[in-house]
C-alpha cells in the first residue's frame, strides 16, 4: 500500500499515544519503587505502623530517613500510600496492605515487582543476542534464584501441606514424627525448610553451589540449619562438597526439625538411604533420566516413598511452560526444552525398571484461590508418588 494511500495521523492519535507510553514509563517506574518497598521491608513496616511521619517509619525500619521519605513521595504519587499534609504522616491501608506485605503471602504482588530489577540488570546482554544470537545463562541474572525461590513460595509453599502433600496419606504424620527426607534438586531449599517444619529430619543436595549457599543462608536464618559432619562427602572439606562456607547453626525451633545442605550429583555421594525422597521440577532438566530415577531409587529405605514432578510433554505444556514463560521473561531463555520433558507414562517405566511401582498421580494445577492444587489436568505438570513393589 502506498504511503498517500494510508490514513493521516491526526493530533489526536499522537496525544492519545503519547500518553499511553507516559503511563507505561511511569508504572515501570512505580515497579521498581514497589520491589524496593518489599526488599526494604518498608511495606511491612507501614502495615505495623499507625500513621507516622517519615522519621518514624526510617527508624522503625532501620533505614535512612532521606531515602525512606523520597521512597514514600513516590508512593503517594503513585497512590500506594495515602498522605496527611496536616501533620506529614504516611499510611498504608489495610486492603492495600494485603497485596503488599509479606503477612499477605501468597497474595503478595510486590515479591513479583523485584523481576523488573533483574531483568534491567541484563538488558546489554540481551541487546547483544539480538545483535549476535545465543542466549543469557542463569549466572547473569542478578538474584535470579533468590527472587524465583521466593516467587515459587507463594504458590509452592503455600499449597505444599494443603494440596501437593495429600498426595499421600499419612505424609504429614510421619514427617511429624521425624522420618529422614532427602530432597534431590532441592536449589535454595524451596522445599526442605517447610518438610523441616513439618518434623522431618532433612537433607537437600543440588548439583550448584550457588544454590546450596543461598539455601545454607537461609535456613540458618530462620534456625533450621543442622550442624553438618566433615569427611564424609557431607560438610566442608569433604570429598564431595564444594567448598561452600557454611554459617554457624542456629538451633531448630523445638519441635520441628532440621536442614542440611550439600553440593554435588546423587549418584556419586554415599550418603545412605531416606524414608521420603523428593525431587520437584528437576528431571527435566536431566540427560541420562533413567539413571537418574535409578540413584533416587538406591537412596530410598526400604518401605520409604518417592515424590516426584516433572513438566507434561503436551501441546499445552510447549505453549504456555516454554512459550510464553520465556517470552515475558519470567525464566531466562533455554531454562526448558520441551523435547526433555517426561510424559507420566515414560516416567512409570523408568520406575518400574528401577523395581518401583506408582501408588498414586494427579496433575497440578494452579488458581489465584488456591495456588498451587491437586488437579484431574495433567496436561502442565503432574505429581507421582512411588514405592518399591
Amino acid at each position: 500500500m502506498c504511503n498517500a494511500c494510508l490514513p493521516t495521523p491526526t493530533t489526536a492519535d499522537t496525544d492519545a499515544f503519547a500518553a499511553s507510553l507516559l503511563q507505561t514509563l511511569n508504572h515501570g517506574a512505580l515497579a521498581l519503587m514497589v520491589s524496593i518497598g518489599h526488599r526494604t521491608g518498608l511495606f511491612d513496616t507501614l502495615a505495623e505502623l499507625p500513621p507516622s511521619d517519615s522519621a518514624t517509619i526510617a527508624a522503625h525500619a532501620g533505614l535512612d530517613e532521606r531515602y525512606v521519605r523520597e521512597w514514600l513521595a513516590a508512593m503517594v504519587t503513585g497512590g500506594i500510600v495515602d498522605f496527611a499534609s496536616q501533620d506529614r504522616r504516611y499510611h498504608l491501608p489495610a486492603h492495600r496492605a494485603a497485596l503488599l506485605t509479606r503477612a499477605a503471602s501468597p497474595d503478595n504482588i510486590a515479591v513479583y515487582a523485584q523481576y523488573i530489577g533483574v531483568l534491567g540488570q541484563v538488558e546489554d546482554r540481551i541487546i547483544d543476542c539480538f545483535r549476535h544470537g545465543g542466549g543469557v545463562a542463569y549466572e547473569h541474572y542478578p538474584r535470579f534464584h533468590e527472587v524465583m525461590a521466593e516467587d515459587s513460595g507463594q504458590t509452592v509453599v503455600a499449597g505444599l501441606e494443603q494440596y501437593i502433600l495429600q498426595l499421600v496419606p499419612g505424609l504429614v504424620r510421619r514427617l511429624e514424627h521425624g522420618i529422614r527426607v532427602l530432597d534431590v534438586g532441592c536449589g535454595a531449599g524451596l522445599l526442605c525448610e517447610p518438610l523441616a517444619r513439618l518434623g522431618g529430619d532433612v537433607t537437600g543436595v543440588d548439583a550448584a553451589p550457588e544454590n546450596v549457599q543461598a539455601a545454607i543462608e537461609h535456613a540458618s536464618g530462620n534456625g533450621l540449619l543442622a550442624p553438618l559432619p566433615t569427611g564424609e562427602g557431607l560438610g566442608v572439606g569433604g570429598a564431595t562438597s564444594a567448598n561452600v562456607e557454611h554459617p554457624s547453626p542456629t538451633p531448630s525451633l523445638e519441635g520441628r526439625g532440621s536442614v542440611r545442605y550439600m553440593t554435588g550429583e546423587i549418584g556419586s555421594l554415599d550418603i545412605g538411604q531416606f524414608d521420603l525422597v523428593t525431587s520437584m521440577e528437576v528431571i527435566e532438566h536431566v540427560a541420562d533420566k533413567r539413571a537418574f530415577v535409578s540413584a533416587l531409587a538406591q537412596r530410598l529405605a526400604p518401605g520409604g516413598l518417592m515424590v516426584l514432578s516433572t513438566p507434561n510433554r503436551t501441546a499445552a505444556s510447549r505453549l504456555l511452560l516454554v512459550g510464553a514463560a520465556e517470552t515475558v521473561g519470567m525464566v531466562p531463555r533455554g531454562t526448558h526444552h520441551w523435547d526433555d520433558f517426561a510424559t507420566p507414562e515414560e516416567l512409570e517405566a523408568l520406575l518400574a525398571e528401577a523395581g518401583l511401582e506408582v501408588t498414586a498421580r494427579q496433575g497440578i494445577g494452579f488458581s489465584l484461590s488456591k495456588g498451587l492444587h491437586l488437579s484431574g489436568d495433567e496436561s502442565l505438570n503432574y505429581v507421582l508418588s512411588a514405592r518399591f513393589r
